[in-house]
């Protein structure tokens, strides 16, 4: 005589298998969701292209403090928001209040070099932000076509500077006193400017200018 299946047996089999294909399904569904993550994390690319970057030290410094200045156009070719935080050269972080940024320049303005015109005395240097002439300021002219016509409207930085993708900037920057001396001129240096871990040095030729051009 074959014994009676129980009830409570038949339906422990089903809800078994109800909760199996659950399990699976929910599974399946995080995996999925999971990897659509991954994926578009992985899409998104932090990158920074550095361009025109110039370094120039004053070749006739009677008082050898080392006057020197740098710049450099930083373009957010990535998909994300990045913060350039780090100008150094010689193993010196230059600080943030001697950046001056200037991110209203022309796309014309920032595929020219960057020229420098000249110290206009043996003064302090200063990024000029207005036209007029002064003694104690640093001539940039962005387009070195002829005389200075473009003003750089550029203030002291108190932080990183802020790109989001696709923007451009030129930065300028004065290096610590002493870090160059006019013996440097015409030798090569790395300059390393890096957004977070985004970034490489850039080598460069150092620049002799004296106080008359």
């Amino acid at each position: 005589m074959k014994p009676k299946l129980g009830k409570s047996r038949a339906l422990s089999t089903v809800l078994t298998t109800v909760i199996i294909l659950v399990a699976s399904v929910v599974l399946g569904s995080g995996v999925v969701l999971y990897g659509a993550s991954l994926f578009q994390g992985g899409t998104q690319q932090e990158s920074i292209s550095v361009s025109g970057v110039k370094v120039w030290v004053l070749s006739v410094d009677p008082s050898d403090i080392g006057i020197a200045w740098g710049a450099a156009g930083i373009r957010n070719t990535g998909d994300k928001v990045l913060a350039v935080d780090k100008i150094q050269i010689r193993g010196t972080d230059v600080p943030f209040t001697q950046w001056y940024t200037d991110t209203t320049v022309s796309s014309n303005v920032f595929q020219q070099a960057l020229n420098h015109t000249g110290w206009q005395t043996l003064g302090q240097p200063k990024i000029r932000d207005n036209c007029a002439a002064d003694s104690t300021y640093v001539a940039i002219d962005p387009d070195s076509a002829g005389p200075i016509t473009e003003c750089i409207s550029a203030d002291a930085g108190t932080g990183p500077v802020s790109l989001s993708p696709g923007d451009s900037a030129i930065i300028y920057f004065k290096l610590n006193n002493g870090t160059l001396s006019s013996l440097d001129s015409g030798a090569n240096t790395s300059v390393n400017i890096f957004a977070g871990k985004t970034g490489a040095p850039q080598s460069v030729t150092i620049q002799g200018k004296s106080n008359t051009g």
